[in-house]
Formats: C-alpha cells, structure tokens, sequence
C-alpha cells in the first residue's frame, strides 16, 4: 500500500463517475492515499451512498453531464489532471433495452468526448476508461475470457461498451502512441462487482438486502446463472496498480480485473448466503418468461493482471458476498455511519492485501 500512496499522494485526479456506487468507494481509496481528487458526474441521486459519506468533502466535486463536450473540455483543461480514472456510465443492462440510445450517448460517445478532451492535454496524464466484462462476445462456451478475445455485445448496455473501446482503441492508435503525445490511455474491464452501498434498481444484491429489509419474498428471474461476483474493492485496487504501471509504455492496452475463474456461485447460491448471514429471508422464484436476453455465466481470465500488474483479487467470491452483506447489515440493522463502514472495509483491504 505504501507504493500506492507513493504513487498517487498530492496528485491531481479526476474521477468521472464520483457519484455513483463505484465511484465513491473509489473516491474514498483515493482519499486514503492523500489524492487530490476532481470528481465530473451528474448530481447523487437522493439516499446514496456518495451522500451517506459526505463525499463532498472528500473532493472537488464537479456536476456535468459526460455528454457536454465543451464543459468536460473546460474542466479537464482547468485540473490539468495527473490522472483519470473514467468511471461515468450507464451501467445497467435492463435499462438500456429501455432507451438504448441514452447508453450508447453515455458510454460511446461521452468516452469519445473524454479521449478528444485528453487529446488536447498538453502535460503528462495517464488514464484508465473502465469498461465491463460484458464486452465480450459471450458465447456461453464455459471459458474464461482474455484480453484478446472478440468484442460484442448482445444488448445495448455491452454493446455501447465495446464500441467505447473501439472508440478508445483508435484514439490511441491515432493520437496516444504517438511519441509525442503526453497522454497514455489504457482500459480495465472487471466483472459484476457488489459492495456496501449500491441502491441501483435491477441488480440483485439491492434488490436482495431491500427484500430483507422490508420483509418482502426475494424474487429470483434466473436462479442458476452465475457471475463473476467480486467485492468492489477487488478491481478499483486493479485500477490503481494498472494506472501506476503505465510509465511503462510496452504495457498492452487493456486489462481484465476479475474473480478466480475455477470459482462459481450462482445467484441461488448468493442470495441463500445472504440470507444465511442477515439471519432472516425468504427466496421465492420467477416463473414468468422473460424475453430480454442476459448472459447466464460470465468469466474473466485475469492472468495477464496477475503477471504484469503484480496485482491479484484479494476475497473469494463468497468472502466478497459476506463483506457486502455484513456492510448493509451494520448500516440498516446496526445504525453504524456509512462511512465508518466504507472505511472499516477499506482498512481490512489493506491489511487483507498485504497479509495474501
């Protein structure tokens, strides 16, 4: 942790997204490492957990939409960032069959807007655009998918997200390898990631903590299928040590951040652990057809992370479920502040990654 802080003490960071779920746990990682952080987002929605934690303080906190060109421009020009972590998204697959065309606005063309943007920065700035492992062309064939696997993407919400990196592709081709340019662009794509903290609508670990907590049956739409599950600390770590690692300009361009693949919990299997752990619930399933497609298993190869990052996923699928569960369990049940908890964790990270 001490090469971290190193690393990213006293920088200038801007972090899009800071409002979300994920972007404010890395907000308060980047805070605990003496980062000065500029975040870029939309407004937090009403009870989440950038507001729970006061996020506001832990940043200069920038709201804009990722689609305003002329504003990202003006405020990246003004921070003169060391480095950028692309966190904005819409990161929802349900949603996007809703209004396809606001994702594909979102994800491939606010992260065009980003890489013109950076294009223009006259300084040294390494940044990292997140992405997902739904960018793969998933062909349900049981392997663990590697970087140079074909892109795809059946829905709106994948499909937006591998044409961002087709988009981020060709602005480094074009523009960031060129010797001399300042910039270095590399992507990081991780798996479903659970945490403390997240209230979206249509994922499953709100949805299971929110069953719980209103005394309401869980309802499960695809019991059996499995995902790479991993706590959200696992890959914003991954985000961090590919972002140091970048003055290395023979590092390839993208990295996958996931769980061990030889690992496997179904959603069936994660909601009766959550279940287990709150000490109440009960599981009921949907027999309804549903007719929009969701990949039913998704696996992540992360060797190449492993070998050239140093970098490796600290808690098990089942030790990221009962971190999640416990997070949600102290916060509702037990009244602890969020983000006493949030930094709770963090801290047991710490030690969890030096201790492996």
């Amino acid at each position: 942790m001490n090469d971290l802080k190193k690393t990213f003490s006293g920088k200038k960071i801007l972090l899009t997204g800071h409002t979300g779920f994920k972007g404010t746990w890395m907000l308060s990682v980047l805070n605990m490492l003496g980062a000065e952080v500029i975040g870029y987002a939309l407004a937090p929605e009403d009870n989440c957990l950038y507001q729970s934690i006061n996020g506001d303080r832990l940043c200069q906190s920038i709201i804009g939409d990722i689609r305003n060109k002329e504003y990202l421009d003006q405020v990246i020009q003004d921070c003169q960032p060391d480095y950028v972590f692309h966190l904005a998204a819409q990161a929802l697959v349900l949603p996007s069959y809703e209004d396809p065309l606001y994702s594909f606005e979102v994800n491939t063309l606010g992260t065009a807007y980003l890489m013109e943007s950076l294009r223009k920065l006259n300084k040294e700035c390494k940044a990292v655009v997140i992405t997902t492992d739904k960018v793969y062309r998933n062909l349900e064939a049981n392997k663990a998918y590697s970087e140079n696997d074909k892109l795809g993407g059946h829905d709106p919400y994948s499909g937006s997200k591998a044409a961002a990196e087709l988009v981020v592709d060709s602005y480094i081709r074009s523009f960031f390898e060129n010797q001399l340019s300042h910039v270095r662009v590399c992507v990081a794509r991780a798996g479903n990631v659970i945490g403390g903290g997240d209230w979206s609508d249509h994922r499953i670990i709100p949805d299971i903590v929110t069953a719980i907590h209103q005394g309401n049956p869980i309802v499960l739409r695809n019991p059996a299928s499995t995902r790479p599950w991993q706590h959200v600390l696992d890959p914003i770590f991954g985000y961090l040590f590919l972002a140091g690692e970048m003055k290395d300009t023979s590092l390839p361009n993208a990295f996958n951040f996931g769980p061990d693949p030889q690992e496997s919990v179904s959603v069936l299997e994660l909601t009766k652990r959550a279940v287990q752990i709150w000490g109440s619930g009960k599981i009921e399933m949907d027999n309804q057809s549903n007719t929009l497609h969701e990949s039913k298993q998704l696996l992540l190869n992360s060797s190449l992370a492993m070998n050239m990052l140093n970098w490796h996923p600290v808690l098990s699928q089942m030790e990221s479920i009962d971190w999640t569960i416990e997070w949600y369990k102290q916060v509702l049940m037990d009244n602890t502040p969020a983000l006493d908890a949030v930094d709770k964790q963090v801290e047991a990270y710490f030690m969890h990654f030096q201790n492996k």
